[in-house]
């Protein structure tokens, strides 16, 4: 995981989870995320990552401008 790509696009895919309505996730990506900026344990962020992924993956099938092709790639390089 990179931190420094992952830092810039945590809000956006915290933002885009909500639009989507899947705000259970985007809390749950939120507190990881700020549990790993005290602990530097990356493992609950980068699985929540991917369970975002996966949803907008879903939001695309129906939608392909639900979420934008930008934020995805930007997760996944910050996964990468």
């Amino acid at each position: 995981m990179n931190t420094e790509k992952m830092e810039k696009v945590i809000p956006a895919v915290i933002e885009k989870l909500e639009k989507i309505k899947n705000t259970q996730l985007a809390s749950e990506l939120s507190w990881c995320w700020v549990s790993f900026q005290n602990d530097q344990n990356p493992v609950g962020v980068i699985a929540k990552a991917q369970e975002a992924l996966s949803a907008f993956a879903v939001a695309r099938e129906k939608n392909t401008k639900a979420v934008a092709k930008k934020v995805v790639e930007d997760l996944q390089k910050a996964l990468a």
